[in-house]
């Protein structure tokens, strides 16, 4: 049986543009930072694996994203990239690794696409990052951008809040839009915005849109390995929780729990057997000891 083609940038290019007269295709997006996550994304086919920096919330138990490093980006992007070799991946870029100049973002970034294996990366925000985003992509690593709720400005938008709500707003986030995909975004993240106006978005541009909180109109949608499995304590309005993972790993703790102070865990079928005569040698000469 031959392996499954590994996803590339085209592939993602073309569920919005497809070729031969196709339908478009919706694309899936899940959050990873670990192996197993990595390998159940794999197994279950998933179009692309972000290495999101909401593992710092959802991994490290911080407040917010904005406490992650490079260093931590890299060494959980390795793992992901490791255990997931078919699917495409693209890593965040955390908080002040590209912001302050284009020297830092190249630099960064650069670490990450070469030291991970990584195949894009995904910087917040828009007309302020711009020139990051064209030399990034001029030197051959490709970007995803992000616009609407950016959780690394979370403290200037007043926290965790929807945004582009007003015409005004609204406009300028279509202009940022349009800014980052001629700045050569490959696809842009819409995240916690009006429905219409993810809508609007959308079709005013090529490259695919991936909501989160955005409405159905989007080329594709993401959300968090963590919340849609119940394993936060937090789950986001626009969050669908498809398993409640996280009460069921409790009821198994407790029922393990409760086995080991009953003394039926373990039992004969979890352990292993020794020759009764190996058994009484060693009962005979350690007594001697």
């Amino acid at each position: 049986m031959n392996a499954p083609k590994k996803k590339t940038i085209l592939d993602i290019f073309e569920a919005k543009n497809p070729k031969n007269n196709n339908k478009p295709y919706h694309l899936s997006m899940l959050t990873a930072y670990d192996a197993t996550s990595a390998r159940i994304c794999e197994r279950a086919g998933i179009d692309m694996i972000l290495v999101g920096d909401s593992l710092a919330m959802t991994i490290q138990g911080h407040a917010d994203t904005n406490d992650v490093s490079i260093d931590e980006m890299i060494y959980h992007t390795k793992i992901v990239v490791k255990n997931a070799p078919q699917t495409f991946i693209i890593a965040d870029m955390p908080f002040l690794s590209y912001e302050i100049s284009v020297q830092e973002a190249l630099r960064n970034a650069g670490r990450l696409f070469k030291e991970t294996g990584v195949r894009a990366v995904k910087l917040e925000g828009g007309r302020s990052i711009i020139p990051q985003v064209q030399a990034l992509t001029e030197v051959g690593i490709p970007v995803m951008g992000h616009l609407g709720l950016t959780p690394q400005r979370s403290a200037t938008l007043g926290g965790f809040k929807a945004q582009a709500k007003t015409s005004t707003a609204a406009l300028e986030l279509l202009s940022d839009a349009k800014k980052l995909e001629a700045a050569g975004c490959f696809a842009l993240v819409l995240e916690a915005i009006p429905a219409p106006i993810a809508k609007f978005v959308s079709e005013s541009i090529k490259i695919p849109t991936i909501g989160i909180g955005a409405g159905n109109s989007c080329d594709g949608q993401v959300l968090v390995f963590h919340d849609m499995l119940g394993f936060s304590d937090f789950t986001p309005r626009f969050v669908k929780k498809y398993a409640d993972m996280g009460t069921l790993a409790q009821n198994a703790i407790e029922a393990y729990m409760n086995d080991v102070r009953n003394l039926n865990f373990p039992q004969e079928e979890h352990t292993f057997k020794i020759d009764e005569k190996e058994l009484q040698d060693f009962l005979g000469k350690a007594k001697h000891d």
